[in-house]
C-alpha cells in the first residue's frame, strides 16, 4: 500500500532497544520519508528533548523502558505535555493493558509484533486524527476494565503534576511534614494539595486514596504512584499548580 509523504512532521521514539528503535525509524520513514525523527532511550532523555523543542507531532512510547513502572511513562507524558499525541508501541498486548493505555489518554496502541507496513499505516492513521487499535482488539468482550476502575484512572489523570508527586509520597508513607521538606514548600501548601487530591479522587481520607492506588497496582498493568517523587528525577512538577 502506498503511503504519502509529508515533510512537516517530527517524531520522537522512546524505546531503550536499539533494534526496535531502528524498526520504528523504518516505519516512520515509510509513512513520512521527509520527517525528522529523534530517539530517546529513557523517559528522562525524552523529557529533555521535549523541554528543548515543543515542535514534536507524535511520540511513540514503549511502556517497558528502564526506570518506569507500568503506566508511569505514559501518565507522565500526558500530564506534562498534554498537547503531544502519544502512541504506545508495546509487546504487552493483553486487552486489559490496551484498555488501560487508552484510558490514560493514549492516541493509539500498536503491538510490537506488527509488520512494518502496519506500523506505518497506524502512525499515519493517528497523524490524520484517528485512534489506532489492533484489529483483533475488542474492549467490550475481552476482559474490559470495570466502570469503577475506569473512573479512578480518569480521576488520577486529572491530578496536576505536583498533586501526583504528593500522592506518590503519600503512598510511600511520608507525612505532610516530610512531603513539605522534599518539595521545599510549606506544610500548609501540602495540606492544600492533599485536600484537592482527596476531592478529585472522591475519597475521604489519605488511607482510602492509598487503597485505591493499590487496587490499580494489583491489576498488574500499572504502578503509577509506588515510588516517591524524590526517587524519580524524570518527574518534573509544573511551575504553577491549581
Amino acid at each position: 500500500m502506498s503511503i504519502e509523504a509529508d515533510g512537516a512532521t517530527k517524531f520522537l521514539i522512546i524505546d531503550d532497544h536499539p533494534l526496535f528503535r531502528e524498526a520504528l525509524h523504518s516505519a516512520v520513514e515509510l509513512a513520512y520519508p521527509n520527517s525528522d525523527t529523534l530517539d530517546a532511550a529513557s523517559l528522562d532523555d525524552a523529557c529533555e528533548l521535549l523541554d528543548d523543542d515543543s515542535g514534536f507531532d507524535l511520540a511513540l512510547l514503549d511502556l517497558s523502558i528502564p526506570g518506569v513502572k507500568g503506566m508511569d511513562g505514559l501518565l507522565h507524558l500526558r500530564t506534562h505535555y498534554p498537547r503531544l499525541p502519544v502512541v504506545v508501541v508495546s509487546g504487552a498486548e493483553d486487552p486489559p493493558i490496551i484498555a488501560q493505555v487508552m484510558a490514560y489518554g493514549a492516541a493509539g496502541f500498536i503491538p510490537k509484533s506488527s509488520k512494518k507496513t502496519t506500523l506505518a499505516e497506524a502512525i499515519q492513521q493517528v497523524m490524520n486524527g484517528a485512534t489506532y487499535l489492533p484489529e483483533n482488539y475488542t474492549d467490550a468482550e475481552d476482559e474490559p476494565l470495570d466502570d469503577q476502575t475506569r473512573k479512578m484512572i480518569e480521576r488520577l489523570s486529572s491530578l496536576t503534576p505536583q498533586q501526583i508527586r504528593v500522592l506518590q509520597m503519600i503512598c510511600s508513607g511520608l507525612l505532610n511534614k516530610q512531603i513539605a521538606y522534599e518539595l521545599q514548600v510549606g506544610e500548609t501548601t501540602v495540606k492544600a494539595h492533599v485536600s484537592e487530591i482527596l476531592r478529585k479522587l472522591c475519597v475521604s481520607s489519605r488511607t482510602q486514596a492509598v487503597i485505591e492506588v493499590k487496587k490499580l497496582e494489583a491489576l498488574g498493568t500499572t504502578d503509577p504512584f509506588d515510588t516517591a517523587a524524590s526517587a524519580n528525577p524524570g518527574f518534573r512538577p509544573l511551575r504553577h499548580h491549581n
